[in-house]
């Protein structure tokens, strides 16, 4: 069994860690995230977000924090997109789509469907 004092150590340490990572993260923001914030500031339809597995318990969190500030958004599950959904991704939409590895068979459907629709992609 754990000591309190070790329990607060595996603690400290857990944060440092991630504390690393924001630090790692801060310096790749560039061009990229200013134009991702603009498209989603300026889209005049629905943020649409969508990953499968870990990336899709994200993006659904991803989906719920936007509409709950205020941009119209919601998650689409991949593969009932590909089984008779994909029709909720309308044009003036944006997708957000994630996937860990880039390269989820399902994810990968949707995008196509929407770079088919014209509909602008930011992908992570």
């Amino acid at each position: 069994m754990l000591t309190p004092e070790q329990i607060i150590k595996l603690g400290q340490e857990t944060l440092a860690i991630e504390v690393k990572a924001l630090v790692a993260a801060e310096a790749k923001i560039s061009q990229n995230f200013v134009d991702a914030c603009l498209l989603i500031k300026q889209c005049g339809g629905k943020v649409v977000v969508t990953g499968l597995g870990k990336s899709g318990h994200i993006a659904r969190k991803i989906a719920a924090t936007f509409a709950s500030t205020g941009t119209s958004a919601f998650f689409l599950h991949p593969s009932e997109a590909l089984h008779g959904d994909m029709g909720m991704l309308q044009a003036r939409d944006i997708l957000l789509a994630l996937a860990y590895s880039g390269e989820t068979a399902e994810v990968i459907e949707v995008c196509k469907f929407a770079k088919r629709q014209q509909i602008p992609i930011i992908a992570l």
